[in-house]
């Protein structure tokens, strides 16, 4: 049985230990942002919102409708780094019985057959991922979400891919995804499959957006998504102990400050909130859920890819209610064999890239890496 792979040592080949230093770097930033936000005024309420973008025109034949849509997200990624999306065409039924096979897990599987596919199994943290087993950031306390892990299948995939996907160590497809038994959770992957397939479907065309919010040919980024990432959680985060408006205990974390690390992620969110960013000043927003909207955010890739200028931003999670709350997020990637760096055209003249070249999926398996907890759970 293989067990969850650890943080890599400092004797990795260059483009591992590249990678490793990037996430580190990542972590550093992380801390500084943090540190900062604790001495902040709390001065920004009202004055700092999220947009929220209409989809609906960016289906059209008419290039002009789509470079309008384009041109909203690009305002959206140099400031808040995150924008709500409506019109997207993934049907409210199918996200609402996606939802609802989130919490059929959390509450129907026993724990003997979360037991049978727990994380531990995995070398690419797939599975049943309990709340002590992992943390985002070494700076808060323990998590309270627990969470189910899964990614990229050909068979979740409707384009049928390249047949070329290699995981986030370069390994092959086979076995990687650790599935309850149908048994044991009837219609539990089917119905996944389903969300999983439209969503996936859906950040491609998010891609050629966010291509022309670039001033790129609208197809630039296709031949770096023909067996693309995509790592998909089913997230369960616990009724507070002390509902309140106001902060809570860090005991009482769902999820830990963090940046996303691929190019950008996908969030379906049931109505309780719980979502939170950090604004450019250092002040903790509610991401308030928006009814049949998707949360999208831009991720480390983007940031590297456009040397800062998209912002992949510090967000967090803390359930402030008396109810359970459910997300999905989807973590969109380009080819794990493929390589980030620095768009030409991100660059002025003379300017030097903030980041060095990394490959996609060693550096997502190397800031994984770096959320494993001393012990296990």
């Amino acid at each position: 049985m293989a067990e969850v792979a650890s943080t890599p040592s400092t004797s990795l080949p260059s483009t591992q230990s590249d990678s490793l230093a990037a996430a580190i770097e990542v972590q550093n930033y992380l801390k500084a942002r943090l540190s900062a936000s604790k001495n902040s005024p709390s001065n920004e309420s009202g004055k700092w919102e999220i947009p929220i973008i209409d989809l609906t025109p960016s289906f059209s034949p008419s290039l002009s409708d789509r470079q309008a849509v384009a041109s909203q997200i690009h305002q959206a990624c140099i400031t808040t780094g995150f924008f709500y999306i409506t019109g997207h065409g993934i049907p409210l039924e199918i996200c609402n019985n996606t939802l609802a096979l989130a919490e059929r897990f959390f509450r129907e599987l026993t724990p003997e057959a979360k037991e049978k596919i727990h994380m531990k199994h995995s070398d690419q943290f797939r599975g049943y991922e309990p709340a002590s087993w992992t943390s985002v950031n070494e700076y808060e306390t323990k998590e309270t979400k627990e969470g189910f892990n899964f990614g990229y299948e050909s068979g979740l995939d409707p384009s049928g891919g390249d047949g070329k996907y290699v995981e986030l160590d370069g390994s092959s497809e086979a076995g990687k995804n650790l599935w309850p038994e149908e048994t044991e959770l009837p219609g539990f992957y089917a119905g996944i499959a389903q969300y999983y397939g439209q969503v996936l479907q859906l950040a491609r065309h998010i891609f050629r957006l966010f291509a022309l919010s670039l001033s790129l040919p609208e197809d630039y980024f296709e031949p770096l998504v023909t067996h693309p990432g995509g790592i998909a959680r089913l997230i369960n985060y616990p009724a507070s102990k002390n509902p309140s408006p106001l902060p809570v205990d860090d005991e009482e974390i769902g999820l830990g400050a963090h940046s996303d690390y691929e190019c950008f992620t996908l969030l379906l969110q049931d109505s309780t909130p719980g979502l939170e960013i950090l604004s450019p000043s250092g002040q903790w927003i509610a991401a308030t859920p928006v009814e049949g909207g998707i949360v999208v955010n831009v991720a480390d890739f983007l940031m590297r890819w456009t040397n800062g200028r998209y912002k992949s931003t510090v967000h967090r999670v803390v359930n402030r209610t008396n109810k359970q709350r459910y997300s999905i997020p989807f973590f969109f990637s380009i080819n794990y064999d493929a390589k980030v760096e620095t768009l030409p055209g991100c660059l002025a003249e003379g300017e030097v890239s903030k980041y060095p070249p990394i490959t996609a999926g060693r550096y997502v398996l190397d800031r994984l890496g770096l959320t494993l907890k001393t012990g296990g759970y």
